[in-house]
C-alpha cells in the first residue's frame, strides 16, 4: 500500500450521506504504528501487576490533563462557550478512575474501506452530533469545577487511524490480527483534548468481511444503546439508500414490558374484581420493587458473589481484555422462544446461563474435584451480572438523524439516562436443556415488575448532588465487584444497511473499563445475533472454548425445542 499523503480537508457537506459515490480522490489517513502483543497470556503475576500500574499510571495522567482542562490553544481560540453543556451524573461517573469505560463496536465490512467515501459521510453526519465535536473541560465558573461538554474543531485526520500492521500478518491470520489489535486497544489512553472518539480502519479481508472498522467511544459519550443507535441512524437501507434502515417493530404484549411496567387502570364500568386486580398487581410492583433495593443496595455494601471462574481479580478494570465473538442464527432462537411461548431476551438469558453452566462444570471436574458429593452441592449456584437499563425511550433514528443534521440536541434527550439492574443467572445441571429456558424466562418475568432501573437512576442523582460523583462512584464500584459479570443484548437493523456505502455484514458491540473479567452481549443484526464476549486477557486464556460452549447450548437448545414442538 502506498504511504498517505495528506490533502486540505474539503468543505463541510450539506447533503446526505447516501448521496456520496465512491471516489478517487485521495484523502489521507493518519498512519498509526502499534504493536499488537499476542504474549499477554502468561502466568506471570509480577509481569501483570506492572502493566495493571502502568496502565493506571498513564489512565490517571490523562484524567488529571483533562480534569485541568488543558486542551490546544487552537481548540481553546474556537471554544463555543455559551454552547457549554454540563455533563449528565452518569457521564461524570464514567471519567471516574474505576469507571474508565469505552464502548467499542467491530464493523465487519462486505467491500474494501473508500476512504473518500467514508470520511465525507463522516463529515456530513457524526462529525456534526454535539458530542462528537465538544470535548470535556471543567466549569471554572462553578465552586465544584463540575465538567461541561464545550464545542471544538474536529480534524479529521485525529479520529480515523490507518494502523501500520504486520502486512504478513494480515494476509496469513487475519482474524487473530483483529483480535489481538482490539485486545492491544484496550489497553490503549486516548487524548482527552480531543472528542472521544475513534475508528480504526483495519482494510483487509478476514473469514467474514472484506474489510473491518473498530469504533472506539468513550462512555460518557452517552449510553450503549443511544452511541448504536447514532451509528445506525449514519447507516442506509442497501435496499434503498436514500431511506433510514428498519428496525424491528415493538408488538403488544409480553415482549415490550420494561422493568416496573404494569397494566393501565381499568375503568370502574370494569367491576370490582378488574379493579382489585390491578390493585394487587401495584402492590406486587412496590414489594418487588423493595426487596430489589434493599438486595441492591446490600450488594453494594457487602453482599457478595460466590467465588467462581468468572469472578476478575482486583483492578480488573484496569487489565487488558480480549474480544472474541461468534455468530448464532436468530432463526434458531425465535424457533426457541416460540416453542417456549416465551421472548428472545428469555432465550438469550436461558442460553447465557446453560454455557456458563458448561464451562463451570467442565473447569471444576478438570481440576480433579470429581466427587459426586460435591458435585451435588454444586449443582444450583447463583451467579449476579450487573445490566444497564436505558430508561428513557430512545430517540428515533430519524430524530438521530435530523440532530446530525442541524447540530444541535433538539427534542432529543442525549447522555447517560440509564439505570442499573441485577439479574441472576442459575449454573445447574439440568436434564433438560430447556429447563434453562423456563428458568430464564422466570427471571426476566420476574425483573420486568420492578422499578429497580428506575430506582437507580434516581437515587444515584441524589446521591451525587448530597455527597458528590466519588460517593457515587464509590457504591457503584461495591455493586459491580460484588457482582460477577455484565450482560446486554440490543437489537440492530432487520435489513441488510450500507454504512458510508459500505454494505454491513456484521455488528459485534462491546465494552471494556469496568470491574468485571466477563461481559456478555448479544446484538442482532438481519437474521443472525453477535455474540461478543470480553473477557480478561490473562484469566480466561481459553475465551474462545467459552464462546464454544455458546454455540453448542444454543444448539442443545434447539433440538429439545424441536422435540417439544
Amino acid at each position: 500500500m502506498p504511504p498517505p499523503v495528506r490533502v486540505p480537508m474539503d468543505p463541510r457537506p450539506t447533503t446526505d450521506p447516501a448521496s456520496f459515490t465512491p471516489s478517487t480522490t485521495p484523502f489521507s489517513l493518519r498512519k498509526r504504528a502499534l504493536s499488537i502483543d499476542t504474549s499477554s497470556r502468561v502466568a506471570a503475576t509480577g509481569g501483570s501487576r506492572e502493566r495493571n500500574s502502568r496502565a493506571r499510571q498513564e489512565q490517571e495522567e490523562a484524567e488529571s490533563s483533562m480534569a485541568e482542562g488543558q486542551i490546544p490553544a487552537a481548540a481553546e481560540t474556537e471554544r463555543d462557550v455559551e454552547a457549554a453543556v454540563p455533563m449528565s451524573p452518569a457521564g461524570r461517573l464514567f471519567r471516574e478512575t474505576h469507571f474508565n469505560c469505552y464502548i467499542v463496536a467491530v464493523i465487519g465490512l462486505g467491500a474494501r474501506v473508500d476512504v473518500a467515501a467514508a470520511r465525507a459521510g463522516l463529515e456530513a453526519t457524526l462529525v456534526r452530533h454535539p458530542r462528537f465535536c465538544s470535548v470535556q473541560v471543567l466549569d471554572e465558573v462553578s465552586k465544584r469545577g463540575k465538567p461541561r461538554w464545550v464545542r471544538t474543531t474536529v480534524d479529521l485526520d485525529d479520529h480515523i487511524i490507518f494502523p501500520d500492521l504486520d502486512p504478513i500478518a494480515t494476509s496469513t491470520s487475519p482474524d487473530q490480527v483483529v483480535e489481538d489489535y482490539m485486545s492491544t486497544l484496550s489497553t490503549q489512553p486516548t487524548d482527552h483534548s480531543r472528542p472521544l472518539w475513534e475508528f480504526h480502519v483495519l482494510d483487509f479481508p478476514t473469514s467474514e468481511a472484506a474489510a473491518t472498522v473498530v469504533v472506539r467511544m468513550h462512555h460518557s459519550l452517552g449510553d450503549g444503546v443511544s452511541l448504536l443507535s447514532l451509528l445506525i441512524a449514519c447507516t442506509r437501507s442497501a435496499a434503498d439508500p436514500a431511506r433510514l434502515p428498519a428496525l424491528p417493530r415493538r408488538g403488544r404484549g409480553r415482549a415490550t414490558a420494561g422493568p416496573g411496567r404494569t397494566s393501565q387502570r381499568p375503568p370502574l364500568s370494569a367491576g370490582f374484581l378488574a379493579l382489585a386486580a390491578w390493585v394487587w398487581s401495584c402492590l406486587v410492583l412496590a414489594w418487588h420493587t423493595l426487596v430489589d433495593v434493599t438486595f441492591f443496595v446490600a450488594t453494594s455494601w457487602f453482599l457478595r458473589d460466590a467465588r467462581t471462574p468468572f469472578v476478575g481479580a482486583e483492578g480488573v478494570e484496569f487489565r487488558r481484555k480480549r474480544f472474541v465473538h461468534c455468530t448464532l442464527s436468530l432463526d434458531d432462537v425465535k424457533h426457541v422462544k416460540n416453542a417456549m411461548n416465551c421472548t428472545v431476551n428469555d432465550v438469550l438469558v436461558g442460553v447465557t446461563s446453560a454455557a456458563l453452566s458448561r464451562y463451570y462444570f467442565r473447569k471444576t471436574t478438570s481440576s480433579g474435584d470429581t466427587n459426586s458429593e460435591k458435585c451435588k452441592r454444586r449443582k444450583n449456584i447463583r451467579v449476579r451480572s450487573a445490566l444497564l437499563v436505558n430508561i428513557r425511550k430512545t430517540p428515533g433514528l430519524q430524530v438521530l438523524a435530523d440532530m446530525m443534521n442541524s447540530s444541535k440536541e433538539n427534542a432529543a434527550r442525549w447522555g447517560n439516562l440509564i439505570g442499573y439492574i441485577i439479574l441472576p443467572f442459575r449454573i445447574a445441571m439440568y436434564n433438560d436443556p430447556l429447563d434453562y429456558i423456563r428458568q430464564g424466562k422466570r427471571t426476566l418475568d420476574r425483573k420486568k415488575s420492578s422499578f429497580e432501573a428506575v430506582f437507580t437512576y434516581w437515587s444515584g442523582n441524589l446521591i451525587v448532588k448530597l455527597f458528590g460523583i466519588k460517593a457515587a462512584a464509590a457504591l457503584c464500584y461495591g455493586m459491580f465487584t460484588n457482582t460477577t459479570m455484565s450482560f446486554s443484548s440490543m437489537v440492530g437493523p432487520t435489513e441488510k444497511v450500507e454504512f458510508y456505502g459500505h454494505p454491513i455484514v456484521y455488528i459485534a458491540p462491546s465494552v471494556y473499563g469496568h470491574p468485571h473479567a466477563l461481559t456478555v452481549h448479544y446484538q442482532s443484526y438481519m437474521n443472525i445475533v453477535k455474540l461478543v464476549l470480553a473477557v480478561d486477557d490473562a484469566q480466561f486464556s481459553d475465551a474462545h472454548q467459552l464462546l464454544d460452549d455458546f454455540t453448542e447450548s444454543l444448539k442443545l437448545i434447539r433440538q429439545s425445542g424441536t422435540t417439544k414442538s
